[in-house]
């Protein structure tokens, strides 16, 4: 038959390791979410007060 491992017989890539290596890092994508939230509210009142 097929020369696949007995425990992996589709070749799956194996696991990441588990750790803080390779945790995200949501704080930091928290705080540019919200600076590009607020650049985005100063472009669109800047241009409201530019146009009016």
């Amino acid at each position: 038959m097929m020369d696949a491992p007995h425990g992996n017989p589709m070749n799956h890539p194996e696991e990441q390791p588990t750790g803080t290596d390779g945790t995200p890092k949501f704080g930091r994508l928290l705080i540019v979410l919200l600076l590009v939230v607020v650049f985005i509210a100063l472009i669109t009142w800047a241009s409201e007060a530019y146009y009016s």
